[in-house]
Protein backbone atom coordinates (compact mmCIF):
# COMPACT_ATOMS: atom_id res chain seq x y z
CA UNK A 1 0.00 0.00 0.00
CA UNK A 2 1.43 3.03 -1.46
CA UNK A 3 1.94 6.48 1.37
CA UNK A 4 2.86 9.87 1.55
CA UNK A 5 6.11 11.01 3.18
CA UNK A 6 5.72 15.07 3.27
CA UNK A 7 8.18 17.62 4.81
CA UNK A 8 6.18 20.63 6.34
CA UNK A 9 7.11 24.00 6.28
CA UNK A 10 7.61 25.51 2.73
CA UNK A 11 5.52 28.56 1.64
CA UNK A 12 3.87 27.54 -1.85
CA UNK A 13 4.35 29.48 -4.79
CA UNK A 14 3.75 29.66 -8.38
CA UNK A 15 0.85 28.00 -10.74
CA UNK A 16 -1.88 25.16 -10.69
CA UNK A 17 -4.59 24.32 -12.76
CA UNK A 18 -7.39 22.39 -11.44
CA UNK A 19 -8.56 18.63 -13.16
CA UNK A 20 -11.64 18.18 -14.82
CA UNK A 21 -14.67 17.53 -12.59
CA UNK A 22 -14.78 14.11 -11.03
CA UNK A 23 -18.65 14.26 -9.81
CA UNK A 24 -19.51 15.37 -13.43
CA UNK A 25 -17.01 13.35 -15.00
CA UNK A 26 -19.24 10.03 -13.75
CA UNK A 27 -22.23 11.20 -14.80
CA UNK A 28 -21.35 12.27 -18.55
CA UNK A 29 -19.52 9.04 -18.71
CA UNK A 30 -22.15 6.95 -17.82
CA UNK A 31 -24.42 8.78 -20.34
CA UNK A 32 -22.63 7.25 -23.20
CA UNK A 33 -24.56 4.31 -22.83
CA UNK A 34 -27.78 6.26 -23.93
CA UNK A 35 -26.53 6.20 -27.94
CA UNK A 36 -25.22 4.18 -30.23
CA UNK A 37 -23.28 6.96 -31.82
CA UNK A 38 -19.90 8.13 -30.76
CA UNK A 39 -19.52 10.71 -27.84
CA UNK A 40 -16.31 12.54 -27.26
CA UNK A 41 -15.46 13.71 -23.57
CA UNK A 42 -12.93 15.98 -23.03
CA UNK A 43 -11.35 17.53 -19.90
CA UNK A 44 -11.74 14.20 -17.96
CA UNK A 45 -9.43 13.69 -14.71
CA UNK A 46 -7.19 11.06 -14.73
CA UNK A 47 -8.06 9.36 -11.39
CA UNK A 48 -8.51 6.32 -10.21
CA UNK A 49 -12.46 6.31 -9.62
CA UNK A 50 -12.99 7.63 -13.04
CA UNK A 51 -10.70 5.46 -15.15
CA UNK A 52 -12.38 2.43 -12.95
CA UNK A 53 -15.69 3.72 -14.97
CA UNK A 54 -13.81 3.41 -17.83
CA UNK A 55 -12.45 0.19 -17.72
CA UNK A 56 -15.92 -0.94 -16.36
CA UNK A 57 -17.65 0.03 -19.78
CA UNK A 58 -15.01 -1.11 -21.95
CA UNK A 59 -15.50 -4.60 -20.24
CA UNK A 60 -19.25 -4.35 -21.66
CA UNK A 61 -18.07 -3.56 -25.04
CA UNK A 62 -17.72 -0.12 -25.72
CA UNK A 63 -15.80 1.47 -27.78
CA UNK A 64 -13.16 3.41 -25.65
CA UNK A 65 -10.64 5.45 -27.49
CA UNK A 66 -8.89 7.35 -25.38
CA UNK A 67 -6.89 9.73 -27.91
CA UNK A 68 -4.93 11.82 -25.25
CA UNK A 69 -5.00 11.67 -21.07
CA UNK A 70 -8.10 13.64 -20.66
CA UNK A 71 -9.88 13.25 -24.07
CA UNK A 72 -11.80 9.68 -24.79
CA UNK A 73 -14.20 8.74 -27.36
CA UNK A 74 -16.92 6.59 -26.90
CA UNK A 75 -19.27 4.26 -28.89
CA UNK A 76 -21.96 2.20 -27.14
CA UNK A 77 -22.97 0.41 -30.25
CA UNK A 78 -22.28 -2.84 -29.03
CA UNK A 79 -23.11 -3.34 -25.91
CA UNK A 80 -22.81 -6.75 -23.85
CA UNK A 81 -25.81 -6.99 -21.79
CA UNK A 82 -25.47 -10.24 -20.43
CA UNK A 83 -22.04 -8.64 -19.00
CA UNK A 84 -24.23 -7.38 -16.23
CA UNK A 85 -25.03 -10.78 -14.79
CA UNK A 86 -21.21 -12.04 -14.57
CA UNK A 87 -19.18 -12.71 -11.59
CA UNK A 88 -16.59 -9.60 -13.65
CA UNK A 89 -19.41 -7.07 -13.44
CA UNK A 90 -20.09 -7.44 -9.90
CA UNK A 91 -16.94 -7.64 -9.14
CA UNK A 92 -16.07 -4.48 -10.82
CA UNK A 93 -19.00 -2.15 -10.47
CA UNK A 94 -18.74 -3.05 -5.98
CA UNK A 95 -15.18 -1.24 -6.57
CA UNK A 96 -16.74 2.14 -6.48
CA UNK A 97 -20.03 3.90 -6.09
CA UNK A 98 -20.06 5.88 -9.68
CA UNK A 99 -21.22 2.99 -10.99
CA UNK A 100 -24.75 2.93 -9.60
CA UNK A 101 -24.56 5.90 -12.43
CA UNK A 102 -25.06 3.07 -15.22
CA UNK A 103 -28.57 2.27 -13.79
CA UNK A 104 -30.37 4.87 -15.37
CA UNK A 105 -29.15 4.59 -18.88
CA UNK A 106 -29.53 0.99 -19.06
CA UNK A 107 -33.27 1.15 -18.59
CA UNK A 108 -33.57 3.62 -20.65
CA UNK A 109 -32.22 1.84 -23.12
CA UNK A 110 -31.81 -1.86 -22.67
CA UNK A 111 -34.57 -1.66 -20.04
CA UNK A 112 -32.41 -3.87 -17.79
CA UNK A 113 -29.79 -3.03 -15.12
CA UNK A 114 -27.99 -4.22 -12.30
CA UNK A 115 -26.76 -1.54 -9.38
CA UNK A 116 -24.63 -2.71 -6.53
CA UNK A 117 -24.45 -1.72 -3.03
CA UNK A 118 -22.59 1.45 -2.58
CA UNK A 119 -18.88 1.43 -2.82
CA UNK A 120 -16.32 3.98 -2.58
CA UNK A 121 -15.54 6.86 0.94
CA UNK A 122 -16.77 5.17 4.28
CA UNK A 123 -18.14 8.41 5.67
CA UNK A 124 -21.30 7.45 6.73
CA UNK A 125 -24.64 5.28 5.41
CA UNK A 126 -24.69 6.22 1.88
CA UNK A 127 -28.49 5.19 0.16
CA UNK A 128 -30.28 3.95 -2.57
CA UNK A 129 -33.25 4.58 -1.93
CA UNK A 130 -33.94 7.84 -4.40
CA UNK A 131 -32.44 5.95 -7.15
CA UNK A 132 -34.57 3.32 -6.66
CA UNK A 133 -37.99 4.88 -5.91
CA UNK A 134 -37.55 6.86 -8.71
CA UNK A 135 -36.99 4.01 -11.15
CA UNK A 136 -40.38 2.24 -9.66
CA UNK A 137 -42.36 5.54 -10.12
CA UNK A 138 -41.00 5.28 -13.95
CA UNK A 139 -42.80 1.55 -13.77
CA UNK A 140 -39.23 -0.02 -13.24
CA UNK A 141 -39.36 -3.55 -10.86
CA UNK A 142 -36.69 -4.15 -8.69
CA UNK A 143 -35.39 -7.36 -6.59
CA UNK A 144 -32.81 -7.36 -4.05
CA UNK A 145 -30.33 -10.27 -4.53
CA UNK A 146 -28.88 -11.88 -1.71
CA UNK A 147 -24.77 -11.23 -3.78
CA UNK A 148 -25.49 -7.45 -2.74
CA UNK A 149 -27.00 -6.07 -5.92
CA UNK A 150 -30.40 -4.78 -7.22
CA UNK A 151 -32.00 -6.14 -10.50
CA UNK A 152 -34.07 -3.58 -12.00
CA UNK A 153 -36.47 -4.30 -15.08
CA UNK A 154 -38.99 -1.97 -17.14
CA UNK A 155 -40.72 -3.36 -20.63
CA UNK A 156 -41.09 0.41 -20.91
CA UNK A 157 -40.54 3.38 -18.54
CA UNK A 158 -43.51 5.82 -18.39
CA UNK A 159 -43.07 9.62 -17.82
CA UNK A 160 -44.68 10.51 -14.24
CA UNK A 161 -44.13 13.19 -11.30
CA UNK A 162 -41.62 12.55 -9.40
CA UNK A 163 -41.09 13.83 -5.82
CA UNK A 164 -37.42 13.79 -4.57
CA UNK A 165 -37.41 12.82 -0.79
CA UNK A 166 -34.19 14.61 -1.30
CA UNK A 167 -31.99 16.74 -4.03
CA UNK A 168 -29.52 14.12 -4.83
CA UNK A 169 -27.09 14.63 -7.32
CA UNK A 170 -26.33 11.29 -8.01
CA UNK A 171 -30.55 10.42 -7.69
CA UNK A 172 -31.47 13.15 -10.24
CA UNK A 173 -28.94 12.39 -12.76
CA UNK A 174 -30.11 8.81 -12.56
CA UNK A 175 -33.53 9.29 -12.57
CA UNK A 176 -32.93 12.16 -15.46
CA UNK A 177 -31.42 9.66 -17.05
CA UNK A 178 -33.92 7.47 -17.57
CA UNK A 179 -36.42 9.69 -18.09
CA UNK A 180 -35.08 11.03 -21.45
CA UNK A 181 -36.38 7.71 -23.14
CA UNK A 182 -39.34 7.36 -20.89
CA UNK A 183 -42.76 7.70 -22.89
CA UNK A 184 -44.28 10.88 -21.92
CA UNK A 185 -43.63 13.80 -20.13
CA UNK A 186 -41.24 13.10 -16.66
CA UNK A 187 -41.42 16.36 -14.11
CA UNK A 188 -38.46 16.00 -11.31
CA UNK A 189 -39.26 17.93 -8.00
CA UNK A 190 -36.56 19.00 -5.42
CA UNK A 191 -33.52 17.77 -8.02
CA UNK A 192 -30.70 18.92 -7.41
CA UNK A 193 -29.13 21.59 -9.95
CA UNK A 194 -25.72 21.81 -9.17
CA UNK A 195 -23.60 22.52 -12.14
CA UNK A 196 -22.78 19.04 -12.62
CA UNK A 197 -26.44 18.68 -12.97
CA UNK A 198 -26.62 21.42 -15.52
CA UNK A 199 -24.08 19.91 -17.68
CA UNK A 200 -25.46 16.93 -18.02
CA UNK A 201 -28.63 18.18 -18.56
CA UNK A 202 -27.18 20.24 -21.67
CA UNK A 203 -25.11 17.51 -23.27
CA UNK A 204 -28.36 15.27 -23.26
CA UNK A 205 -30.29 18.08 -25.02
CA UNK A 206 -27.24 18.35 -27.87
CA UNK A 207 -27.98 14.39 -27.79
CA UNK A 208 -31.75 15.22 -29.40
CA UNK A 209 -33.07 14.59 -25.09
CA UNK A 210 -35.91 17.54 -24.55
CA UNK A 211 -35.36 19.01 -20.90
CA UNK A 212 -36.55 22.22 -19.11
CA UNK A 213 -36.31 23.92 -16.39
CA UNK A 214 -32.02 23.30 -16.29
CA UNK A 215 -31.02 24.90 -13.13
CA UNK A 216 -33.84 24.96 -11.10
CA UNK A 217 -35.36 22.26 -8.45
CA UNK A 218 -37.86 21.25 -11.01
CA UNK A 219 -36.80 19.50 -14.61
CA UNK A 220 -39.38 18.58 -16.90
CA UNK A 221 -38.32 15.84 -19.19
CA UNK A 222 -40.33 15.16 -22.25
CA UNK A 223 -39.60 11.06 -23.69
CA UNK A 224 -37.91 10.69 -26.92
CA UNK A 225 -37.21 7.18 -28.72
CA UNK A 226 -33.19 8.06 -29.64
CA UNK A 227 -30.61 9.74 -29.00
CA UNK A 228 -27.37 10.93 -31.02
CA UNK A 229 -24.02 11.71 -30.49
CA UNK A 230 -22.35 14.58 -29.43
CA UNK A 231 -18.69 16.60 -27.63
CA UNK A 232 -18.81 17.51 -24.13
CA UNK A 233 -15.75 19.07 -22.00
CA UNK A 234 -15.89 18.78 -18.46
CA UNK A 235 -16.15 21.62 -16.27
CA UNK A 236 -12.97 22.48 -13.74
CA UNK A 237 -13.40 20.61 -10.30
CA UNK A 238 -14.19 22.97 -8.07
CA UNK A 239 -13.49 20.80 -5.20
CA UNK A 240 -9.53 21.44 -6.72
CA UNK A 241 -9.76 24.73 -6.52
CA UNK A 242 -11.30 24.58 -2.83
CA UNK A 243 -8.59 22.95 -1.96
CA UNK A 244 -5.99 24.86 -3.64
CA UNK A 245 -7.66 28.12 -1.53
CA UNK A 246 -6.62 26.30 1.79
CA UNK A 247 -3.60 24.91 0.44
CA UNK A 248 -1.98 28.33 -0.41
CA UNK A 249 -3.64 29.82 2.69
CA UNK A 250 -1.70 26.83 5.41
CA UNK A 251 0.82 27.42 4.03
CA UNK A 252 1.44 31.18 3.83
CA UNK A 253 1.74 30.36 -0.30
CA UNK A 254 1.31 32.91 -3.08
CA UNK A 255 -0.30 30.63 -5.45
CA UNK A 256 -2.54 31.61 -8.80
CA UNK A 257 -4.86 28.51 -9.40
CA UNK A 258 -5.79 29.07 -13.77
CA UNK A 259 -8.95 28.43 -15.13
CA UNK A 260 -11.12 27.85 -12.09
CA UNK A 261 -14.30 28.12 -13.67
CA UNK A 262 -15.40 30.74 -12.13
CA UNK A 263 -18.67 31.28 -12.25
CA UNK A 264 -19.37 27.94 -11.75
CA UNK A 265 -18.17 28.53 -8.06
CA UNK A 266 -21.30 29.45 -6.09
CA UNK A 267 -19.77 30.10 -2.73
CA UNK A 268 -17.09 28.68 -2.29
CA UNK A 269 -15.10 31.52 -2.81
CA UNK A 270 -17.15 33.83 -0.02
CA UNK A 271 -16.70 30.87 2.20
CA UNK A 272 -13.05 31.12 1.84
CA UNK A 273 -13.26 35.15 2.36
CA UNK A 274 -15.11 34.35 5.37
CA UNK A 275 -11.94 32.63 6.97
CA UNK A 276 -10.29 35.93 6.28
CA UNK A 277 -8.23 34.86 3.27
CA UNK A 278 -7.77 37.35 0.55
CA UNK A 279 -8.31 36.39 -2.84
CA UNK A 280 -7.97 38.29 -6.70
CA UNK A 281 -10.02 37.41 -9.41
CA UNK A 282 -8.58 37.89 -12.88
CA UNK A 283 -10.66 37.05 -15.65
CA UNK A 284 -10.78 33.29 -14.91
CA UNK A 285 -8.22 33.23 -12.76
CA UNK A 286 -7.80 33.32 -8.84
CA UNK A 287 -4.53 34.65 -7.11
CA UNK A 288 -3.98 34.17 -3.54
CA UNK A 289 -1.27 36.19 -1.82
CA UNK A 290 0.88 35.17 0.73
CA UNK A 291 -0.81 36.07 4.28
CA UNK A 292 0.63 36.36 7.18
CA UNK A 293 -2.76 36.03 9.30
CA UNK A 294 -6.32 35.49 8.35
CA UNK A 295 -8.87 36.31 10.57
CA UNK A 296 -12.45 34.41 10.56
CA UNK A 297 -15.18 36.48 10.19
CA UNK A 298 -18.01 37.28 12.80
CA UNK A 299 -21.82 37.62 12.45
CA UNK A 300 -23.07 41.24 12.91
CA UNK A 301 -24.22 40.63 16.50
CA UNK A 302 -20.82 38.85 17.47
CA UNK A 303 -21.60 35.51 17.37
CA UNK A 304 -19.19 32.88 16.21
CA UNK A 305 -19.22 32.09 12.68
CA UNK A 306 -20.82 28.64 11.01
CA UNK A 307 -19.96 26.99 7.84
CA UNK A 308 -22.55 24.31 7.22
CA UNK A 309 -23.38 22.19 3.94
CA UNK A 310 -26.45 22.41 1.95
CA UNK A 311 -27.81 21.39 -1.46
CA UNK A 312 -26.58 23.59 -4.17
CA UNK A 313 -26.81 26.56 -4.49
CA UNK A 314 -25.49 26.04 -0.57
CA UNK A 315 -22.04 25.00 0.27
CA UNK A 316 -20.97 21.66 -1.19
CA UNK A 317 -20.33 19.42 1.71
CA UNK A 318 -17.21 18.00 -0.19
CA UNK A 319 -15.36 20.73 1.09
CA UNK A 320 -16.10 20.80 4.35
CA UNK A 321 -12.90 19.05 5.52
CA UNK A 322 -10.90 21.53 3.74
CA UNK A 323 -12.21 24.47 5.59
CA UNK A 324 -11.89 23.00 8.77
CA UNK A 325 -8.26 22.19 8.23
CA UNK A 326 -7.72 25.55 7.18
CA UNK A 327 -9.18 27.47 10.26
CA UNK A 328 -6.39 25.52 12.04
CA UNK A 329 -3.91 28.60 11.88
CA UNK A 330 -6.81 31.26 11.48
CA UNK A 331 -7.19 34.22 14.29
CA UNK A 332 -10.91 33.33 15.87
CA UNK A 333 -13.04 30.52 16.31
CA UNK A 334 -15.28 28.48 14.04
CA UNK A 335 -18.23 26.19 13.89
CA UNK A 336 -17.96 23.16 11.25
CA UNK A 337 -21.42 21.82 10.54
CA UNK A 338 -21.56 18.38 8.47
CA UNK A 339 -25.35 17.83 7.75
CA UNK A 340 -25.20 15.13 5.41
CA UNK A 341 -22.61 12.52 6.20
CA UNK A 342 -22.02 10.76 9.87
CA UNK A 343 -18.45 10.04 9.82
CA UNK A 344 -16.96 13.03 7.91
CA UNK A 345 -15.36 14.58 10.77
CA UNK A 346 -13.49 11.85 12.50
CA UNK A 347 -10.13 12.02 11.54
CA UNK A 348 -10.18 15.36 13.16
CA UNK A 349 -8.30 13.22 15.64
CA UNK A 350 -5.12 13.18 13.70
CA UNK A 351 -5.38 16.78 13.54
CA UNK A 352 -5.66 17.22 16.95
CA UNK A 353 -2.73 14.39 17.79
CA UNK A 354 -0.93 17.12 15.21
CA UNK A 355 -1.61 20.11 17.69
CA UNK A 356 -4.51 21.44 16.40
CA UNK A 357 -7.21 22.55 18.91
CA UNK A 358 -10.78 21.19 17.56
CA UNK A 359 -13.59 20.33 19.67
CA UNK A 360 -15.73 17.60 18.02
CA UNK A 361 -18.97 18.40 19.44
CA UNK A 362 -20.78 15.33 18.06
CA UNK A 363 -20.90 13.19 14.78
CA UNK A 364 -21.82 15.86 12.98
CA UNK A 365 -20.21 19.51 14.23
CA UNK A 366 -16.67 20.60 15.46
CA UNK A 367 -15.19 23.26 16.85
CA UNK A 368 -12.40 25.29 15.94
CA UNK A 369 -9.94 27.49 17.70
CA UNK A 370 -7.69 29.04 15.51
CA UNK A 371 -3.70 28.80 16.62
CA UNK A 372 -2.88 31.93 15.00
CA UNK A 373 0.31 30.92 14.13
CA UNK A 374 1.67 31.38 17.48
CA UNK A 375 2.29 27.54 17.43
CA UNK A 376 3.07 25.11 14.28
CA UNK A 377 1.15 21.78 13.72
CA UNK A 378 3.50 18.91 13.92
CA UNK A 379 4.34 16.23 11.85
CA UNK A 380 2.64 12.79 12.53
CA UNK A 381 1.83 9.17 10.95
CA UNK A 382 -1.66 9.16 9.89
CA UNK A 383 -3.93 7.37 7.40
CA UNK A 384 -6.16 8.95 4.87
CA UNK A 385 -10.05 7.33 5.71
CA UNK A 386 -11.38 9.30 2.37
CA UNK A 387 -10.81 11.57 -0.67
CA UNK A 388 -11.30 14.78 0.93
CA UNK A 389 -10.33 13.89 4.42
CA UNK A 390 -7.27 12.54 3.17
CA UNK A 391 -6.52 16.00 1.09
CA UNK A 392 -7.19 18.09 4.43
CA UNK A 393 -4.41 16.06 6.31
CA UNK A 394 -2.55 16.01 3.64
CA UNK A 395 -2.12 20.30 3.77
CA UNK A 396 -2.17 20.11 7.20
CA UNK A 397 1.07 18.05 6.68
CA UNK A 398 2.11 20.38 4.17
CA UNK A 399 1.86 23.48 6.93
CA UNK A 400 3.61 21.28 9.79
CA UNK A 401 6.64 21.04 10.48
CA UNK A 402 9.09 18.15 10.54
CA UNK A 403 8.13 14.87 9.03
CA UNK A 404 4.39 13.07 8.03
CA UNK A 405 3.20 10.17 6.67
CA UNK A 406 -0.02 9.64 5.20
CA UNK A 407 -1.09 5.81 4.69
CA UNK A 408 -4.34 4.60 2.26
CA UNK A 409 -3.33 7.28 -0.54
CA UNK A 410 -5.38 4.87 -3.14
CA UNK A 411 -8.01 7.18 -1.00
CA UNK A 412 -6.71 10.24 -2.34
CA UNK A 413 -5.79 8.95 -5.59
CA UNK A 414 -9.21 8.22 -6.02
CA UNK A 415 -10.48 12.11 -6.49
CA UNK A 416 -7.12 13.67 -7.24
CA UNK A 417 -5.06 13.58 -10.30
CA UNK A 418 -1.20 13.13 -9.83
CA UNK A 419 -1.06 15.50 -6.40
CA UNK A 420 2.13 14.92 -5.30
CA UNK A 421 4.04 15.88 -8.81
CA UNK A 422 1.65 18.86 -9.05
CA UNK A 423 2.34 20.15 -5.47
CA UNK A 424 6.16 19.39 -6.06
CA UNK A 425 6.35 21.83 -8.82
CA UNK A 426 4.70 24.11 -6.11
CA UNK A 427 7.81 23.84 -3.66
CA UNK A 428 6.21 20.78 -1.68
CA UNK A 429 8.77 18.46 -0.31
CA UNK A 430 6.18 15.53 -0.92
CA UNK A 431 7.13 11.94 -2.22
CA UNK A 432 5.43 8.78 -3.15
CA UNK A 433 6.37 5.84 -0.98
CA UNK A 434 5.03 2.69 -2.64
Amino acid sequence: MSSFEVYGGNKLSGEITPQGAKNEALQIISAVLLTAEKVTVTNIPDIIDVNLLIDLLSAMNVKTERISRDTCIFQADDVNVDFLQSDEYHKKSGKLRGSVMLAGPMLARFKKAYVPKPGGDKIGRRRLDTHIIGFEKLGASFKYNPDGFFYLAADQLKGTFIHLEEPSVTGTANILMASVMAKGQTTIYNAACEPYLQQLCNMLNRMGAKITGIASNMLIIEGVDTLGGTEHRMLPDMIEVGSFIGLAAMTQGDITIKNVGLAHLGVIPERFQQLGIQMEFIGDDIHIPSQELYEIQKYMDGGTLTIYDHPWPGFTPDLLSIVLVTALQAKGSILIHQKMFESRLFFVDKLIEMGAQVILCDPHRAVVVGLEREQQLRGITMTSPDIRAGVALLIAALSATGKSTIQNIEQIDRGYQNIDIRLQALGADIRRIN
